[in-house]
């Protein structure tokens, strides 16, 4: 069983146009628990089901957690997911509506984290949102997709938060020979603690975050985040709340998708013309999607 979908892969004819390159986007949006997370998830998912476990422990509202109560009720397994005070109503609405039991626990979600782990039992398989490898494995399907359909990128650009993201796409770029391919990543300012740390030359864990983009809140990436960096060219950029706003608006209205502004990050350092884009024949843009934003939140926010 597999719990996640070969998502389209498409060219954006109006990005294309105003960059005189092709750029393509692998539209993980249309993923059925609404981000990339479950490719990863869901294959975390399956592998401890598989190994025993009588119950799924979370610790995101957002679309991690999302992902890992979608894997549980598709897999008739229980799943409970340990959420901060700051999650908003619509995200323990959608928890809710995948059937998971949803607790609120701590100010942040260090803390709500540290609930969860405290409830594991041998009997439990605890979902961490980014850092872990099983996670990272399943992510990587997304590239090996983008190549089956005769797509070879020479760039690739995407959101970071916590880095899981980031560490599947360069396991798939790397299974599918394209370890030298550079990827450009993509933060908000008040969330940047991946280009804090590749600045610092060392790992940093940020004070707070703050901002819009609440799923890149990680205030520390994974470990293995800056090793990639070590391993193949990485570029962050750090973009506005109000530019990733603008860029998930912009997205909207070329290309019929709504996604949260964690994902229009990514979409930012194109629609802002942040990347060199002319020294690429293909950039792949990874539109990782996201469940909790809706409209009204986007335009109050632009308003």
């Amino acid at each position: 069983m597999t719990l996640s979908i070969v998502t389209p892969l498409i060219e954006s004819l109006p990005l294309s146009d105003s960059k005189k390159t092709k750029i393509w986007l692998k539209m993980e949006a249309s993923q059925p628990s609404g981000s990339f997370k479950i490719r990863g998830i869901g294959y975390a998912c399956e592998w401890h089901a598989k190994n025993g476990a009588q119950r799924f422990i979370s610790s995101s509202g957002g679309n991690a957690g999302l992902a890992v109560a979608y894997a549980g009720r598709k897999l008739n397994i229980p799943v409970i997911v340990i959420v901060p005070q700051t999650t908003s109503d619509r995200a323990k609405f959608l928890l809710e509506l995948e059937g998971a039991e949803v607790v609120t626990k701590g100010n942040t979600w260090v803390e709500a984290n540290q609930y969860a782990i405290s409830l594991c039992t041998k009997d439990d398989a605890f979902i961490h949102p980014f850092d872990d490898p099983l996670l990272w494995h399943g992510h990587a399907s997304m590239i090996d997709e983008v190549v089956s359909h005769g797509v070879i990128p020479d760039a690739v650009v995407l959101s970071v938060g916590g880095g899981g993201l980031l560490a599947g796409v360069d396991e798939g770029l790397r299974r599918n020979n394209l370890a030298n391919t550079p990827i450009f990543v993509a933060e908000t300012e008040g969330m940047a603690s991946y280009k804090a740390s590749l600045d610092a030359g060392k790992h940093i864990e940020l004070e707070e975050v703050s901002g819009i983009a609440t799923s890149l809140g990680a205030k520390k990436v994974c470990s293995r985040a800056l090793d990639i960096a070590q391993e193949r060219k990485v570029t962050a950029v750090t973009v506005t709340d109000t530019e990733a706003v603008e860029a998930c608006l912009k997205f909207l209205d070329d290309h019929r998708v709504l996604v949260e502004p964690a994902c229009g990050a990514a979409l930012a350092l194109l629609y802002g013309n942040k990347l060199p884009t002319s020294l690429y024949k293909n950039v792949l843009v990874i539109v990782c999607g996201g469940s909790t934003t809706t409209i009204n939140t986007l335009q109050d926010f632009n308003g």
